[in-house]
């Protein structure tokens, strides 16, 4: 589905920017650039988000695959997610200063899998259950967690060697790393559920737009009433040690690696990597309201003629190789001046016209990138079925 491919392009070239470009100022303040504003923490939701429509499209679509054929299809979304695991774990050895998310979403893959029989009435239930209930969780859990000896925190990327310490591995994976799998489940359930729908109908777009645009809108709203209006922030910065803390900022952009223990007013926040419910119903519905507009324009640029989509949904199709290069290119310049005449603009802007050269062409061929190759080999491997003999 061009539309689906295309949102998974701009998460990429989102995620990207985040990486290259400043998420804040270098004064005092950490004030918030407009990089950190607009795509912090909605590209990587938007990203697990189409990894759980992509889910329910190779699962059955609107009609949930059941018996022996979801079963094998489990099998092979199973063996696809440690190939995007290994990926990861290979990875997590670059020097970079970017939290490399492959690992948590192959564990996202796996935590899911009970779920893809599941039509898009339950999915929407369970989706409003774990929106509720698992940040609460993981706001309870975090400091146990935290105080432990040792910590149950990674403080780097995921690497091979993690697998020697698992209790860590998986506590910092689960609840106390960059993205937490207990509180991102949901993304992926509100992907399944949205994948279920009638996707290629005229309503369904529309509806996703307008529901995602009115969620976002009112999470966000929520929470600057219970920040700024109750008291919220104020209470926040009374409980930290350094009175001059740039709490206001990272409300605004990102509070991955904030100690978020001490006071219930945490779960108040809609900020980005917060994990909260007002931050994932925020992130969430920015993500569907995405969805819908690229399927409004799937829709309208299909047919005969130009695909002005194919660069994008070109580059959508091949995520893991390109996020993998990617990295590669950012580890190759991390700690080390930029050569002469190049700039950070620069920087981007080449890597996102080579991804969306190279991605249109591969898309115009039919082509898979190399990695999407081997996941999708796997994937196959695990759904093969023998031909029961008569």
């Amino acid at each position: 589905m061009s539309g689906i491919d295309a949102a998974r392009g701009l998460a990429l070239l989102g995620m990207m920017a985040t990486h290259v470009f400043p998420t804040f100022e270098s004064n005092a303040q950490l004030t918030p650039t407009w990089t950190g504003l607009v795509f912090s923490g909605r590209a990587s939701a938007l990203f697990a988000v189409l990894a759980g429509i992509g889910l329910a499209l190779s699962t059955g679509k609107e009609q949930p695959l059941h018996g022996p054929a979801l079963w094998a299809a489990r099998r092979g979304i199973a063996l696809r997610a440690l190939v995007i695991g290994a990926v990861g774990l290979s990875l997590g050895g670059l020097e970079v200063n970017i939290a490399i998310i492959l690992v948590h979403y192959a564990v996202l893959f796996l935590c899911v899998l009970p779920f893809l029989g599941l039509d898009v009435k339950h999915l929407l239930v369970l989706a409003a259950g774990w929106v509720l209930v698992s940040p609460a969780v993981a706001f309870l859990l975090r400091p146990w967690l935290l105080t432990a000896e040792p910590p149950l925190q990674l403080g780097h990327n995921p690497l091979w060697e993690d697998l020697a310490t698992p209790a860590v591995l998986l506590g910092d994976l689960f609840l106390t790393g960059y993205y937490p799998v207990l509180q991102w489940i949901t993304y992926l359930l509100i992907g399944l559920a949205i994948g279920r729908l009638a996707l290629t109908s005229a309503s369904v777009p529309v509806l996703l737009l307008a529901v995602g645009s009115a969620v976002a809108v009112l999470a966000k709203w929520l929470s600057v009433v219970m920040m700024e209006d109750w008291g919220g922030r104020a209470a926040l910065q009374a409980t930290l040690l350094d009175p001059s803390y740039p709490l206001e900022s990272l409300l605004q952009v990102n509070l991955a690696g904030v100690d978020q223990t001490g006071s219930a007013w945490w779960l108040a926040t809609s900020a980005p990597h917060s994990g909260t419910t007002l931050d994932l119903l925020h992130t969430s519905g920015v993500a569907a309201a995405v969805v819908g507009v690229f399927l409004l324009v799937g829709r309208l640029v299909q047919g005969p003629g130009l695909d002005v989509l194919l660069p994008l949904r070109g580059a959508g199709a091949m995520t893991l190789s390109f996020y993998t290069a990617h990295l590669c290119v950012m580890a190759s310049l991390h700690g080390r001046p930029l050569p002469s005449g190049w700039t950070v603009e620069g920087v981007y802007w080449g890597q996102a016209v080579a991804i969306l050269v190279l991605g249109g062409i591969f898309a115009a061929l039919s082509w898979r990138g190399p990695l999407e190759w081997v996941a999708h080999a796997a994937n196959q491997l695990g759904r093969y079925q023998p031909a029961r003999v008569r």
